[in-house]
């Protein structure tokens, strides 16, 4: 057996204690598949940050229970704006320059998807409910396990290259939990996936020799019952353990 591929996994920051911490879903979905989850301190510091990504074979950005700084996509913030913390803003944006320079695959759920897409100069819908128009409900409250809405796949896409999403018989479902989503697109990205409501679900990089994908649910909870979730995992390691060059 091979060695298993390193992945940093950043992290959130408690403001009331001011610890740090992660879900330890994705922690145990990324070993479950193979991975060594290497957990990242929000240390927004870019000297620090280099020698943490050295020796990590990819990064997974997790999802987060804040919102992005609208100021980082040159929007005001809305009422329904939430919690900002700047440490998990600005780590996670000296971390997408980290993979942008090294050419490290990118799992970027939820949260994560969202401030890949703002590095990239795209814009965020601040509140769905109350900005787009006929939304479903996006925020499916508990069991964060069932699978809540459809979803739209182009197939011209890494998910539709999964098993699950190109030879499902049924509408692909997956669970929900954000209030936020991608406005514009940004560089070098594309829209693969929308909910029935037009929101974007999912995005890729279009780049050749470029791993990044980013979807805005959340596999990590719903691997162990979830195909699909099985699957982008099992492709995530994958593509970490195959050491792509850097560019």
């Amino acid at each position: 057996m091979g060695k298993r591929p390193r992945i940093g996994i950043t992290m959130r920051l408690e403001l009331p204690t001011q610890r740090f911490y992660l879900g330890r879903d994705y922690g145990e979905a990324v070993e479950a598949f193979g991975g060594v989850p290497v957990h990242l301190s929000l240390i927004p510091k870019a000297e620090y940050l280099s020698e943490a990504v050295d020796g990590l074979d990819g990064i997974l950005l997790p999802g987060s229970n804040t919102d992005i700084d609208p100021h980082l996509y040159g929007e005001e913030p809305h009422p329904k704006l939430g919690t900002v913390i700047p440490e998990k803003d600005e780590t996670d944006r000296l971390i997408l320059a980290e993979i942008e320079k090294r050419n490290i695959p990118l799992l970027a759920i939820c949260f994560g998807m969202q401030a890949l897409n703002v590095t990239r100069g795209g814009t965020l819908v601040q509140d769905i409910e109350s900005q787009v128009k006929g939304a479903l409900k996006h925020e499916q409250g508990p069991p964060a396990t069932r699978n809540s809405h459809s979803l739209k796949i182009s197939k011209d896409s890494i998910l539709y290259g999964l098993d699950s999403a190109r030879h499902s018989k049924v509408p692909v479902r997956i669970n929900s939990s954000h209030h936020q989503a991608v406005a514009k697109v940004g560089k070098n990205l594309k829209a693969t996936a929308w909910a029935m409501d037009g929101i974007i679900e999912c995005i890729q990089d279009t780049r050749k020799g470029r791993f990044a994908l980013g979807v805005q649910w959340h596999p990590e909870l719903t691997y162990q019952h979830d195909r699909l979730s099985r699957e982008i995992f099992g492709l995530f390691i994958e593509k970490c353990g195959s050491k792509p060059a850097k560019k």
